[in-house]
């Protein structure tokens, strides 16, 4: 009787269903690690569905990735899509960006942009404290006039995005003598170590908590609100309409403050994101 249900079972048309498969993915980032992993443990603990976590994306190859339906589900930023994706610069209004970022995802590309995590991971300019006191820096404007002597480094992305230095010396009347690209704290040690003058952060890094730093304020305006929120496609709503409730726990739990201490205990406190993504959903009940 064994044998004849190991012979049935390898029979053509015979094999066990396979479950169905959701992708998640995340860019290559601390921040992004982290909230990749809570999109699978959420999906995980709450649905049968396997979940394949897709890491390490850089920024311009996730969107065209869930674009051509090679990821289903993600945490995006309302001013990179606004800005980035859809060119569009007409309000830095958090609200409205968020609506019109909304509707062009739905009209354009079939996704669908959830509920507002919580945070605003914008783009900022640190300098070191005695750069800010010896030029008297305190905003872009007063960096713009001093900038030409001075070395910034930054990502690929925001030395090459429309929403990022090519736009923004344009508006603020901005140069650098160079241009270096750095990732993540590569960045912050080049500050600190004189090889670079002027950093790009984001403003819920944990590395803010390290290092003595000065971060300048963008006085006219120009990076939009960059609020975290999960995309996800619409095909694989209707497919799984579970999905909607389960992804809306994270909705609103994720305020600035707890992000960046997030942050900090990976970037600092040597934790991994995994780990730190599974106390952070326990903590707060949702697995």
């Amino acid at each position: 009787m064994l044998s004849l249900v190991l012979l049935i079972g390898v029979l053509p048309g015979c094999a066990q269903p396979q479950k169905e498969t959701i992708i998640v993915g995340s860019k290559d980032y601390t921040e992004q690690h982290i909230l990749g992993h809570m999109l699978v443990m959420l999906i995980e603990a709450h649905t049968d569905l396997e979940v394949i976590h897709r890491d390490n994306l850089v920024a311009h190859v996730i969107f065209a990735a869930i674009e051509a339906d090679a990821l289903d589900v993600y945490v995006e930023y309302t001013g990179t899509v606004f800005g980035h994706v859809f060119n569009r610069s007409e309000t830095n209004d958090a609200q409205e960006v968020y609506d019109t970022t909304v509707s062009l995802l739905a009209e354009k590309h079939n996704i669908r942009m959830l509920g507002k995590l919580g945070f605003n991971n914008s783009f900022g300019f640190a300098v070191r404290r005695d750069t800010a006191e010896r030029y008297g820096l305190q905003t872009f404007s007063d960096l713009a006039e001093v900038s030409s002597n001075m070395i910034f480094c930054g990502s690929g992305g925001i030395i090459s995005r429309n929403d990022g230095l090519p736009n923004l010396k344009k508006l603020y009347d901005m140069s650098f003598k160079e241009e270096i690209q750095l990732h993540n704290e590569d960045r912050y040690i080049a500050l600190m170590n004189g090889d670079a003058d002027v950093a790009e952060i984001f403003t819920t890094d944990g590395l803010l908590f390290e290092y003595d730093v000065v971060v300048l304020e963008d006085d006219k305006n120009f990076f939009p609100p960059y609020h975290g929120a999960v995309i996800v496609r619409n095909e694989i709503l209707d497919k799984h309409p579970e999905l909607l409730g389960i992804l809306n726990l994270l909705v609103g739990k994720i305020p600035d403050d707890v992000m960046r201490n997030l942050n900090y205990r990976v970037d600092v406190g040597n934790e991994s994101p995994r780990d730190v993504a599974e106390s952070f959903l326990r903590e707060n009940g949702l697995i």
